[in-house]
């Protein structure tokens, strides 16, 4: 769950890190009523889940209020690498002489977090990596123990920075690791850190990805979630029990297990084919959840062909076929359904769907499968 600049410092904020005045506004005449109780110079900052904001022109220092109204008009409604801006950030200026790069990620490979710290902050951090990759300071974090202060001392005191300076940088890493594993984050990111001319510092950006399965731990976080930013037919899935990721691909995918799906994605792939999604139906056998599956993919207006790839386990193969014969009377299915059933009731299941009469295409194989998808999709 990705969270919002103005939410995640706000978060920030509870773990001690220091930040600005700032109100979240909708409408320009908001902006303007932010401004005059900022003391009437601010900076309106658009809240989408991308970065390169200032370089698209979503980020712009206003003079008054009045000032504030008009750059707030441009940047609400403007596009920044293709999402639509619907709120900005209206925030107090801030005077700075310094700009240090700090996150802390999930590196999934060594199965710790990592802290990474650059005295080139204000700029993506992938540019960094890739004009300056010597600019950029790592330590990877023992899981068993966490961040200790002296590590925290010594990276700072890499930054090239004077002694007062490293050890309040020092701080703001080590609470940014305590924000880190308080929220069950994936990243939590401060791009730029700055020194402020009267030598404090301040997060001028803020970045949090939380990680959805951990949600239950802190329910209260899902109030930070921003629909107006999310897949509508992720969302709908997600409220009824389906895993649902969206792509760019024609070839819709219904599948029960993730790492079967993640296989089917593959085998699709492999064989030209460009999947639509990643759906998961789970390992429930309910009728009700393939109905639901098939309505969302077919939402997709790409999707010229639908595999359903289902291996019966805890999954009765009988089950997927009354959801499927279900969809097919209650939804207006017009494009190619190619079925794949094995394991628990298969013989059920393909013999309802051979006596239902619908225009389904059974495969006896994955491969079978994915390529039959494949030609009547357009491909192969």
């Amino acid at each position: 769950m990705k969270v919002l600049e103005y939410a995640a410092k706000e978060l920030l904020k509870e773990y001690g890190l220091p930040i600005k005045k700032g109100k979240l506004a909708t409408t320009p005449e908001e902006a303007r009523s932010i401004c005059e109780e900022l003391g009437g110079r601010c900076v309106i900052k658009a809240q989408v889940p991308v970065g390169g904001r200032g370089k698209a022109g979503g980020i712009k220092l206003a003079n008054s209020p009045e000032e504030a109204y008009e750059k707030a008009r441009a940047i609400l409604g403007m596009k920044i690498k293709g999402i639509e801006v619907k709120k900005v950030y209206v925030v107090e200026i801030a005077d700075f002489t310094k700009e240090i790069y700090a996150g802390i990620f999930l590196d999934r490979k060594n199965e710790k977090a990592v802290l990474m710290v650059s005295a080139e902050g204000g700029v993506e951090i992938e540019e960094v990596a890739r004009t300056n990759p010597d600019a950029i300071i790592k330590l990877y974090i023992d899981p068993a123990y966490g961040l200790f202060p002296f590590q925290a001392r010594e990276v700072a005191f890499r930054l090239g920075l004077d002694n007062k300076e490293a050890l309040k940088v020092a701080t703001c890493l080590y609470k940014m690791y305590n924000a880190f594993v308080g929220l069950n984050a994936q990243l939590v990111e401060i791009n730029p850190l700055v020194i402020e001319t009267d030598g404090n510092l301040l997060a001028l950006d803020a970045k949090i990805i939380l990680d959805d399965n951990a949600l239950f731990k802190k329910p209260e976080l899902t109030n930070y979630r921003d629909l107006d930013y999310e897949d509508p037919y992720e969302i709908e899935a997600k409220e009824k029990g389906l895993s649902f990721v969206k792509l760019d691909g024609n070839i819709g995918c219904a599948v029960n297990g993730a790492g079967l799906a993640m296989a089917t994605m593959d085998i699709i792939k492999k064989y030209g084919g460009e999947p639509a999604n990643f759906l998961d139906v789970g390992g429930s056998s309910n009728p009700e959840k393939m109905k639901n599956a098939m309505n969302i993919i077919l939402s997709d207006k790409n999707v010229k062909s639908i595999y359903v790839n289902i291996f019966g386990g805890i999954t009765r193969c009988d089950d997927i076929a009354t959801g499927l014969i279900s969809a097919f009377k209650e939804l207006d299915i017009k494009v190619p359904v190619v079925v794949r059933l094995t394991g628990t009731n298969e013989e059920i299941g393909r013999k309802m769907l051979k006596e239902s009469g619908l225009p389904i295409h059974t495969a006896s194989t994955m491969r079978e499968g994915a390529q039959l998808a494949i030609k009547l999709a357009g491909g192969g």
